[in-house]
């Protein structure tokens, strides 16, 4: 997959993007990842990409032309590279929240483009060029880059070998839409903390079991409402009854 980021603060991404899981994905071409100024797009002389809005108000707003030919540009270079012009993302308070499952829908695709915004927005043209809008939570950052980072970082981990173990994926919190069931390693005692009998006794169908209980336990306990979602199987809900019972008693 290739990732374009327009962005004033190409250091911003560059960092982080190195380091880690995907540091890796990128050393093994799994993932390329291309950093792009938008600001190198400006027709002003004085390169500005940001004026105040019409009609009045506080702060500045980031103009159309360079982010809009920007965007064309890394498009352009992706079909040159017999890419397709792939999705336009956008941060935008007013977007879809992000989740599991738009990170899914993502990794599906060849090509993406993330724009990062700043100041007190975009001017509402820049849309035009935009095929989705996110926001990762109801709160304000102060530019696009972190909330970029988050997205690629969630869909990266989708995408085939990228992780070491591709079932990881599978069985993460939110991939089935629970929470995941606590894990332990060794020691299997530390500190007068054992692990669950259960998990050392080599019963395949006991564990599963265990998990599955205990990934409904933390879900209901923490985030009911992702219960509410789920079309539970039949031994699913043999286990919430039980967890409900237990909970109630303690």
């Amino acid at each position: 997959m290739k990732i374009d980021v327009l962005s004033l603060f190409p250091q911003t991404i560059s960092g982080p993007l190195h380091d880690s899981i995907l540091g890796k994905a990128l050393e093994k071409h799994l993932l390329e990842v291309s950093v792009t100024n938008f600001r190198d797009f400006s027709e002003n002389k004085h390169h500005n990409v940001d004026d105040t809005p019409y009609g009045g108000g506080a702060g500045m707003l980031l103009q159309a032309q360079p982010i809009v030919d920007a965007v064309a540009y890394t498009q352009q270079q992706a079909q040159a590279e017999g890419l397709s012009a792939g999705r336009v993302i956008l941060t935008d308070p007013a977007g879809k929240r992000f989740d599991e499952q738009a990170a899914a829908d993502l990794a599906q695709a060849d090509h993406l483009t993330f724009i990062c915004g700043h100041y007190e927005g975009f001017d509402e043209r820049v849309k035009a060029v935009v095929t989705d809008e996110y926001s990762i939570g109801d709160y304000v950052l102060t530019g696009g880059e972190l909330p970029t980072l988050v997205m690629i970082d969630a869909l990266s981990r989708l995408i085939p070998g990228v992780l070491g173990n591709d079932e990881s994926a599978v069985d993460d919190s939110f991939s089935t839409g629970l929470l995941e069931a606590p894990q332990y390693t060794r020691p299997a005692n530390f500190r007068g903390a054992e692990v669950p009998v259960v998990l050392m006794n080599g019963d395949h169908q006991k564990i599963a079991d265990w998990r599955l209980k205990e990934s409904l336990r933390k879900t209901y306990l923490h985030r009911p409402d992702l219960i509410d979602y789920q079309q539970l199987s039949p031994r699913a809900k043999e286990l919430l009854a039980e967890v409900k019972i237990e909970e109630e008693q303690n």
